[in-house]
């Protein structure tokens, strides 16, 4: 069931033409009270008109910005009304409003486990709106309720994509690919609720953490390959400093060494410039023999 556009007219016309008619009843049935053989008759049609009058008056109805009005005439789906102000309708229809603004809602904390079978702890932050006021109202029970559930629901799917931090680094991860894994989530939330007249306009993860269980052994892991990483770039720029400090002394003509002395300056230079503390320097004051 798609949304259509419902009849309705603008509300102040309407109600400037009921006061009117109002007035010219109440004239009427004043000027007739006590006035001749044909009273009844002509109380009995001023009483009428006012209650027709009184029925027009439930067709009136306001619609805010941002704001739809559904119709329905005796259960069936007669149209929505989208322009805001004091509008007229049929007033046998029943009337129900309808939010068109943007929204958004976080959901609660999700344990699910990851692509790597690690249980990890994880929420997202969901912003949408009603875009089709028939299917939001006819399509689903409770649509607010039904964004909500469907939304944590696409959230655990997706979380089970994906590992939580990649070892490679071209594999995406939930930690290290955050545009792709939120592009992922806004899709698989829209398929959801795209039956329900709803647009996700966007969808981002705003907590991520491994569970309680494994969050001490998960840090562990983490600072051991960032150690891993630190030392391969130490050991790369040490040994780029020693080849460098070679070249130089060779180029130059400082000192002349053979293999086994330029091994041992080799190993000082990589303690010194690979070493976690201030190393304590040797002074050799004897001969190079």
């Amino acid at each position: 069931m798609n949304e259509r556009k419902a009849f309705s007219v603008a509300g102040l016309p309407v109600v400037l033409l009921l006061i009117a008619t109002a007035i010219v009843a109440f004239v009427w049935l004043g000027g007739a009270m006590g006035h001749g053989p044909g009273q009844p008759y002509t109380v009995g049609g001023a009483a009428i008109l006012i209650g027709a009058i009184s029925f027009l008056v439930k067709g009136l109805f306001q619609v805010q910005p941002n704001q739809g009005q559904v119709m329905q005439l005796f259960g069936r789906y007669a149209g929505s009304v989208r322009e805001e102000g004091l509008r007229w309708t049929n007033p046998f229809y029943s009337r129900r409003a309808l939010s068109l603004r943007v929204r958004n809602f976080e959901s609660g904390k999700l344990k699910v486990n990851d692509n790597d079978g690690n249980p990890i702890e994880i929420a997202a932050v969901v912003v949408w709106q009603v875009v089709d006021t028939a299917e939001a109202v006819f399509q689903v029970d409770d649509y607010e309720n039904f964004v909500r559930i469907q939304s944590e629901s696409a959230l655990r799917q997706m979380a089970q994509s994906y590992p939580y931090d990649a070892h490679d680094s071209d594999k995406p991860s939930l930690r290290s690919h955050g545009e792709e894994v939120n592009a992922h989530l806004r899709d698989e939330i829209q398929t959801r609720l795209g039956k329900a007249g709803v647009q996700v306009i966007e969808a981002r993860i705003s907590h991520l953490a491994y569970a309680q269980e494994i969050a001490q052994a998960m840090l562990q892991r983490q600072q051991a390959g960032a150690i891993i990483a630190a030392r391969t770039r130490i050991v790369e720029g040490a040994v780029s400093m020693v080849e460098m400090a070679l070249a130089e002394l060779g180029k130059r003509g400082v000192v002349d060494l053979d293999n086994e002395r330029r091994a041992a300056m080799v190993s000082n230079l990589l303690v010194v410039l690979c070493g976690d503390r201030s190393t304590q320097p040797v002074v050799n004051t004897g001969t190079l023999y």
